[in-house]
């Protein structure tokens, strides 16, 4: 078991809430990613979780059992720190059965979660060898088999990916992911990779100035997410200024570009009249013979595809992607372009503007 419940967790120091009023329940066997801006809080949540930091306000329970007070080593929690920290002067094999030898847990215990977990990471036939003859990637698997070896029912992963290479971070997120759930332990992963938490979670916790902004699946977040913010810093997006001009009794919608055209989205609930900011993400968006008038000023090649930035003719910045099998626009090119309307997710505008509102600090 591992079922986290957090009732209302603030942590400050001095006049400063690193976090404030938190509330989340967490499901056994779930993983969770807590993502965000630097400083908005993640780390400081999950050191609370793992009883590191002791909070300033509120309860935490795992299975139902309040362990506010209790200390980390009595909560039956493995923990991945973003630096990789193992024991130098011990070999996997020791580093790896090192929970079990604290707990006085046997030599036979000892032996058979070293073995077991050093297997799950690929990396029994090193056991003999040291941290020093290891890759960083290596490294960071033989940490997580260290951690999986106290036998914790949680597990949290603090930034564990970011000091590698993007190649073996990409390789290693699989193989995370992979091995927790062949376990079926509860998983908290903090990071700031949007890219990262969209692959390897169940369910994303956006957090932004200490407090959760938004919470779902990464497919939810991505296609449906509840304010700009999210729409923003979860993958990429055009965000436009418009006013909704028509709205039939069904909820079909149109909305008017400033001073540009108007266009179909998706069923809303506003009304005729409403100052709205809409989002479409890069690959819903299409050149096409007729539509919003731009013209090109970038042209990136992104490996699989071409990241075509143009600036509309309402004054909005608008990117698109071409295919690399496809005919490439130049800068300068006049385009048109057409957007996805079921795929365009529609926000009331922020009073404070587009700016302010996506704003990380």
């Amino acid at each position: 078991m591992g079922k986290i419940k957090l009732d209302r967790i603030s942590m400050r120091f001095g006049d400063f809430y690193a976090v404030r009023d938190i509330s989340l329940e967490i499901n056994n066997g779930e993983y969770v990613t807590i993502l965000g801006p630097s400083g908005c809080g993640k780390t400081t949540l999950i050191k609370v979780i793992s009883g590191i930091w002791t909070p300033t306000e509120g309860k935490v329970y795992v299975d139902g059992v309040d362990v506010t007070d209790v200390p980390m080593e009595d909560r039956d929690v493995g923990y991945v720190f973003q630096n990789i920290a193992l024991f130098p002067h011990l070999n996997l094999r020791d580093n790896v059965s090192y929970s079990p030898r604290v707990k006085d847990l046997g030599d036979q215990v000892m032996e058979e979660r070293s073995t077991e977990y050093l297997e799950l990471v690929n990396m029994l036939a090193r056991a003999g060898m040291f941290p020093s003859e290891l890759s960083g990637g290596e490294q960071q698997k033989v940490a997580i088999a260290r951690a999986l070896a106290s036998g914790s029912k949680m597990l949290m992963l603090d930034e564990p990916l970011s000091a590698l290479d993007a190649r073996v971070r990409m390789e290693l997120r699989y193989e995370l992911r992979r091995i927790v759930k062949r376990l079926g332990i509860t998983v908290l992963h903090v990071t700031h990779d949007q890219e990262e938490a969209m692959s390897v979670s169940d369910r994303i916790v956006l957090m932004r100035y200490g407090a959760i902004a938004e919470t779902g699946s990464p497919l939810e977040i991505y296609r449906h997410p509840k304010s700009v913010f999210a729409a923003n810093f979860i993958g990429e997006t055009n965000l436009l200024e418009c006013t909704v001009s028509d709205k039939s009794k069904m909820g079909k919608t149109k909305v008017r570009l400033r001073g540009g055209p108007e266009i179909r989205v998706s069923r809303t609930n506003f009304n005729i009249g409403d100052p709205v900011v809409i989002s479409v993400r890069p690959e819903h968006v299409y050149p096409a013979t007729d539509g919003l008038r731009a013209e090109v000023t970038d042209v990136v090649f992104m490996g699989t595809y071409w990241r075509v930035r143009t600036i509309a003719e309402t004054r909005d910045h608008v990117e698109y992607n071409v295919s690399t099998s496809d005919e490439i626009p130049e800068v300068g090119d006049m385009v048109h372009l057409v957007f996805n309307k079921k795929a365009t997710v529609v926000f009331a505008r922020p009073e404070g503007g587009i700016e302010e509102e996506i704003r990380l600090e």
